[in-house]
């Protein structure tokens, strides 16, 4: 093995994808975007699917090919950024429904495929996507006469249970939509977290899917196993990596693994992440290069063929906590090079 393992399990996938659902007395629907998170979009649509997910949410209508090929017609599968120009054949080939997010995109959805599937996003004090108040009161009789699939908008603090955002994006999606006979939906993972007056018709979970944070009770659903290539003693006093960045303080032996930034370890780790021989912590030294790592083994009673930088002993947040991000940067930012290998439905 000269690449890191990644280890994917769809079963853990589906797991949370059930306890998310539970949770809920209405239809969960699942996020697939950014190629499911990094995993794989095909392969978790498919496991999601066969577990009962019949709708599907993505970011740009791209992204529903290979879900579209894997799937077949049966899925409904929603896109985020609506019916963006140039999108109007894939759409229609792939029998897609954007969820229209201004009166420009419902003005040439209806125009280039009248009778087409659609939804609206709109706008609840985000003010990223999404029709603002006095736009849906502009074009709301004529929108919801064309029966819509679906009304939604999206949380902006939903992973801070107590945050005032929360109730007033839910008093304004109930203020631009109560009475409509559209279904509707408000929550992704932390909304769904929020509790009932948050879920509406229609939870559209994501992270939580993936084994990360807000969901706090979810199963892990990736592991990352580093190759360690050489092994080397350095002398008190010797320096390693890039711009004699380390210096070590004492004789120590420094592994170098393969993994690096152009595999998604982000250089903000340098000399702060730490590596994983069982449930012994190894410190990375020295810079993160775009290949290598160097990391302390001096402490371990045998020199290790691995090291693992996410497992039972470092969630992806953990990572995410050490670079000063969030798991789902962790997440879709996992290199093409790694060996993957997929467990599960």
């Amino acid at each position: 093995m000269s690449t890191g393992r990644l280890i994917i399990d769809l079963d853990a996938v589906v797991a949370n994808w059930r306890a998310l659902d539970s949770m809920t007395t209405c239809r969960t629907a699942a996020v697939v975007k950014a190629d499911g998170y990094g995993l794989g979009a095909a392969n978790v649509a498919k496991a999601l699917f066969k577990s009962g997910v019949r709708q599907f949410f993505v970011a740009v209508a791209e992204e529903a090919t290979a879900i579209r090929a894997e799937l077949g017609p049966k899925p409904e599968i929603s896109v985020f950024s609506g019916h963006m120009a140039g999108d109007t054949d894939l759409i229609r080939e792939l029998g897609l429904t954007p969820m229209l997010n201004s009166v420009e995109q419902l003005t040439h959805h209806l125009e280039t495929l009248p009778g087409h599937p659609f939804g609206i996003q709109l706008d609840t004090g985000m003010n990223r996507l999404g029709m603002e108040m006095q736009e849906w009161a502009a074009v709301a009789e004529l929108a919801l006469a064309q029966q819509p699939r679906l009304v939604m908008s999206h949380l902006a603090c939903a992973d801070e249970p107590d945050h005032p955002m929360n109730p007033y994006q839910l008093a304004q999606f109930k203020k631009m939509t109560d009475g409509i006979q559209v279904p509707r939906s408000l929550a992704a993972t932390g909304g769904i977290l929020l509790g009932p007056d948050y879920h509406f018709d229609l939870t559209r979970p994501g992270i939580g899917l993936y084994g990360g944070l807000p969901f706090e009770q979810a199963t892990p659903v990736i592991e990352l196993d580093l190759p360690v290539v050489q092994i080397r003693d350095v002398a008190e006093g010797e320096v390693v990596g890039y711009g004699n960045a380390w210096q070590a303080e004492r004789p120590s032996r420094i592994a170098t693994v393969s993994g690096g930034y152009a595999d998604g370890i982000a250089r903000i780790l340098s000399d702060k992440a730490t590596l994983y021989h069982g449930n012994t912590g190894c410190p990375l030294v020295g810079r993160v290069s775009m290949d290598l790592l160097t990391i302390d083994v001096t402490d371990l009673p045998e020199p290790p063929k691995k090291l693992s930088l996410i497992g039972p002993q470092q969630s992806i947040d953990d990572l995410a906590r050490a670079a000063n991000t969030i798991g789902y940067e962790i997440l879709t930012q996992l290199g093409a090079r790694y060996t993957r290998k997929t467990f599960g439905k």
